[in-house]
């Protein structure tokens, strides 16, 4: 996947995070592929989309790439920097400039403290401005997010779904960071909602200049806020394309089967629409099928696909699939 090497912010170089499975007496008998031999690049000022069933490892693709996981092998790129066998205090740096968004912003947001406490805690752990500095910068950082000043004073639980994540949000860009992980950052809200989180985001990021790496179930809204978009299965990725031509020009047949199961609006579209259906179970973690492991539920799967591990390739600029038999034809 070659490209401008001066664009790229984040690269990810054959990535692998696998946790032990323990039986009752904590033998290891196992090991969880959650990340198996991934490698992408996440270039400076766009959202890169993340989407795929759930188990799939999209949220730990995501905290490995960022430290918050150790990788188990493989290398990981930040400006350029190889961060991979960062420890301890060396990743201080880093974590300032790579930050997060959590799924469920009360569970994320300490029911004991109120805003001002959760926001200095973050301020004090990487920066050393004095109080009246942090003071202005989580005044400053609130109305960005579309808080009050005195909302600072609050508990977790005065706050609906909504205010809360622009509180996660406003505690994530307080450090200055270039670089977000949104871990389903909308899927714990009302629908009413959400779109009002995606378009703070999407403002936030022209302003400041801010690089998403946007993990979500709901696809249409990821082909709303990405600019590519890549898609995961069982730990590894299985198609990378710019959003519309995803959208429009999906190759891989398990992009096929997500991106059909999208609800239509439209009745009439709706019945007119042709579903792919995906034959037998999801495979368990902890026993991957070998070779391609999508080949037990693919309509197209050959002998070959059982022992050969496709590679990506690119077909068509920017756009790559791991699939050698799209359409059901060799190409």
């Amino acid at each position: 996947m070659e490209n401008n090497r001066n664009e790229i912010l984040l690269e990810a170089r054959d990535l692998c995070k696998y946790f032990p499975a323990k039986d009752f007496f904590g033998r290891k008998k196992a090991e969880v592929k959650a990340v198996d031999k991934i490698n992408l690049y996440i270039r400076k000022g766009e959202t890169f989309g993340l989407v795929g069933e759930s188990g799939c490892g999209k949220s730990t693709l995501g905290r490995t790439l960022i430290r918050m996981y150790d990788p188990t092998s493989g290398s990981i790129l930040f400006k350029g920097q190889d961060i991979t066998g960062l420890k301890g205090k060396q990743l201080l740096p880093v974590h300032r400039q790579m930050q997060i968004i959590f799924q469920d912003p009360y569970s994320s947001l300490d029911p004991h403290h109120n805003v001002r406490e959760i926001l200095k805690e973050s301020l004090t752990a990487v920066s050393g401005l004095s109080s009246d500095e942090m003071e202005g910068r989580m005044v400053e950082i609130l109305k960005k997010v579309g808080l009050k000043p005195d909302d600072m004073y609050k508990y977790a639980y005065e706050f609906s779904g909504g205010q809360r994540q622009r509180i996660g949000i406003a505690r994530a860009l307080l450090v200055e960071p270039e670089f977000l992980l949104c871990d389903e950052p909308i899927s714990a809200l009302d629908v009413s909602i959400q779109a009002q989180v995606v378009n703070l985001l999407e403002d936030l990021q022209k302003e400041m200049g801010l690089t998403y790496l946007f993990v979500a179930h709901d696809l249409s809204m990821v082909r709303h806020i990405s600019t590519r978009i890549g898609v995961m299965y069982l730990g590894r990725l299985v198609e990378i394309a710019d959003s519309d031509e995803l959208y429009e020009n999906p190759l891989h047949p398990y992009t096929k089967a997500l991106l059909s199961a999208i609800p239509l609006a439209d009745p009439k579209l709706a019945a007119q629409s042709r579903r792919v259906m995906l034959s037998g179970e999801l495979p368990s973690p902890m026993h991957v099928p070998t070779g391609c492991h999508f080949h037990t539920r693919c309509m197209y799967a050959r002998e070959e696909c059982k022992n050969h591990i496709p590679e990506m390739r690119e077909v068509s600029p920017g756009h790559f699939v791991s699939c050698p038999y799209t359409g059901g034809n060799k190409s």
